[in-house]
């Protein structure tokens, strides 16, 4: 179990533990909030075209919009994650971390 904000364990098949911090500045946690504030905040707002029987085609194209701005956000903090915390996970020998790293992209992509 982990003991500190963003402490996360891997452990190996050998039974091997690694445990690490994930850190992200302020800025870029801001950042990525933001943008998850606007999605959502646009996503609301498709709701309430389909509540209100708005055009398919128009909400269609900002459900397209949507979508476009969560896969946006996705591989910033995938690029994100993988010039920190994957860097460091490589460098203290944890594979599990990057393999568990590899099959979250494999469900995002």
């Amino acid at each position: 179990m982990s003991s500190k904000k963003g402490e996360h364990n891997h452990e190996h098949d050998s039974g091997h533990i690694h445990s690490h911090v994930h850190y992200h500045s302020p800025e870029i946690k801001k950042k990525q909030i933001n943008r998850l504030s606007k999605a959502i905040g646009h996503l609301n707002h498709v709701k309430t075209m389909i509540e209100e029987d708005e055009d398919c085609a128009d909400v269609l194209m900002q459900l397209s919009a949507v979508n476009s701005a969560l896969k946006s956000l996705g591989k910033e903090i995938i690029n994100e994650h993988m010039t920190h915390c994957i860097i460091h996970a490589i460098e203290d020998g944890d594979t599990t971390a990057v393999e568990e790293f590899q099959k979250a992209v494999q469900k995002f992509i």
